[in-house]
């Protein structure tokens, strides 16, 4: 089930502790763009199908990455695309967002998403894994 745009902005804004809508909604944009070039295939598909459409097609026309960024990397990566963002905020953008996307996707399609991006995304999503 797809879950309305004011729904899922809603719930960015709480987590990041935003004073508008835009400022979440910039966040997502950013993230999402940043996600959907670490994913591949069906993943990326059905993970967009669950997203409001705005955010769904910043999923599926992602920012180019070379190669998959380690956590901290795609942090840094966040907060050169957000402007006025340092490390630090732009870590809570991150939260924000995928703590969001983790509870849009559920359980199963979130442990495919895991698989397909480097180790410790996991603490980004705000689902530890066991190791």
């Amino acid at each position: 089930m797809t879950l309305r745009r004011e729904a899922f902005l809603d719930h960015v804004k709480e987590r990041g502790e935003y004073g508008t809508a835009e400022e979440a909604e910039r966040a997502a944009r950013v993230v999402l763009a940043l996600l959907g070039a670490h994913l591949i295939g069906e993943v990326r598909a059905q993970l967009a199908a669950r997203l409001p459409e705005g955010f769904a097609l910043a999923l599926l026309n992602p920012l180019q990455s070379a190669e998959p960024l380690p956590p901290e990397r795609f942090v840094r990566a966040t907060a050169a695309w957000i402007e006025g963002a340092t490390e630090q905020t732009a870590t809570w953008d991150v939260s924000a967002v995928l703590s969001t996307v983790a509870d849009t996707a559920g359980d199963d399609l979130l442990g495919q998403i895991l698989l397909q991006l480097p180790a410790g995304y996991d603490l980004l999503f705000g689902r530890p894994q066991p190791t």
